[in-house]
């Protein structure tokens, strides 16, 4: 066992500036959606062109809400990858449409472009593609797709906060888009998200949806004329969120660093029995360092328990959404997206986050290239 400090795979990072802000809003007194939810979604707006947004208690329901306001229902399918975490297959089961799922490109490991159109069908409503560790797909064919089969696009962009696509921000350009601002993200308000909407029309039916369905009218009038749900983002997180975009280009710089650092190593070490992220250093937010482990090499749990030995976290990010018992049970099986259950049985993330320092990347990649090794 190390006696070196433990490294987790991610730590949020919050400055003394933040921390006494969500202290003024405790003293406050106004904890829930108030002037911070209105402060946080407008500095969003800013940072993401001017276009219309609004922040929710979490990056799942954001993507609900966005299928919503497209009409997606019963009898309606929307094309995604089985490669994200499950959420993202669950919000098109929960609005009673059917996940159709694309396999991945086996380099980018996001879903395959080249594949969506044989999956499209008259009952395809819409596109969900998922930005795995940050990297965007190819935004250009992906819109031009989705125009073509006049198909709604409703980007997971949960992980992709402060990247980009031909140095356009993620998120300001598109149709809808939806971000998570969980506490392993690259910005957190501790649990949260938001969603970028393509049309200011749609603002007064997402904030029905975020809050019971409820309009309000002069002093003392209500009314519900939709069924919503209870996803409001606090005052205490907006507070949060503020002070986190605010460091979002300086997490964003420290990410790259850091990750280029792994490569540089990584490459130093010579061959890798293990497969690399791709090198994209400019559209890339460098959320995740992802390796995928050989089929005939070290099992998965015994990289996972060898780096624990060494005190060093390692996530998994993620298992393929079709081999869950709920998806088996919708029809799915093994064998139906073989690059995505490859990628899925061997994908390992490693450390990466801001606070790290540069000893810290050069000793996790130490202790990979001697597990790896057999040491």
């Amino acid at each position: 066992m190390s006696d070196l400090p433990f490294l987790p795979f991610t730590r949020p990072q919050l400055d003394e500036d933040t921390i006494a802000g969500v202290v003024e809003v405790l003293r406050s007194g106004w904890l829930t959606s108030g002037p911070n939810v209105l402060k946080f979604e407008a500095a969003l707006s800013d940072y993401f062109g001017g276009r219309p947004v609004r922040c929710f208690n979490s990056g799942t329901c954001t993507m609900e809400i966005a299928l919503r306001l497209c009409g997606i229902g019963a009898g309606d399918e929307v094309i995604t990858t089985p490669l994200s975490w499950v959420a993202t297959s669950n919000v098109i089961l929960e609005v009673g449409a059917r996940p159709v799922f694309v396999d991945v490109d086996p380099v980018t490991r996001n879903i395959d472009l080249g594949r969506i159109e044989a999956a499209i069908t008259p009952r395809t409503k819409a596109l969900m593609p998922v930005y795995l560790a940050g990297l965007p797909v190819d935004m250009d064919s992906l819109y031009a797709l989705a125009h073509k089969h006049k198909l709604r696009v409703i980007e997971d962009s949960a992980q992709a906060i402060g990247s980009r696509w031909q140095g356009k921000a993620i998120g300001s350009f598109g149709d809808f888009a939806s971000f998570s601002f969980h506490a392993n993200k690259n910005i957190t308000t501790s649990e949260g998200g938001c969603l970028v909407l393509p049309d200011a029309s749609l603002l007064p039916l997402a904030e029905k949806l975020r809050l019971q369905g409820v309009t309000r009218s002069g002093v003392d009038g209500m009314d519900v004329d939709v069924l919503g749900g209870k996803f409001n983002l606090t005052d205490i997180a907006a507070r949060i969120g503020l002070g986190q975009l605010a460091q979002l280009d300086t997490f964003t710089q420290r990410r790259r660093q850091l990750a280029q650092r792994y490569f540089t190593l990584f490459d130093q070490a010579g061959a890798l029995a293990a497969q690399l992220p791709p090198r994209d250093f400019e559209n890339s937010n460098w959320h995740m360092f992802q390796l995928v482990l050989p089929e005939n090499g070290i099992a998965r749990a015994d990289f996972i328990t060898a780096m624990k030995a060494r005190n060093i976290g390692v996530g998994v990010h993620y298992p393929p959404i079709h081999l869950f018992s709920l998806y088996r049970a919708l029809g799915f099986a093994p064998g139906d997206f073989p690059v995505a259950e490859s990628i899925g049985r061997g994908i390992v993330t490693l450390p990466l986050f801001p606070a790290m320092q540069d000893a810290d990347v050069d000793r996790v990649v130490q202790a990979t290239l001697e597990v790896l090794q057999g040491k």
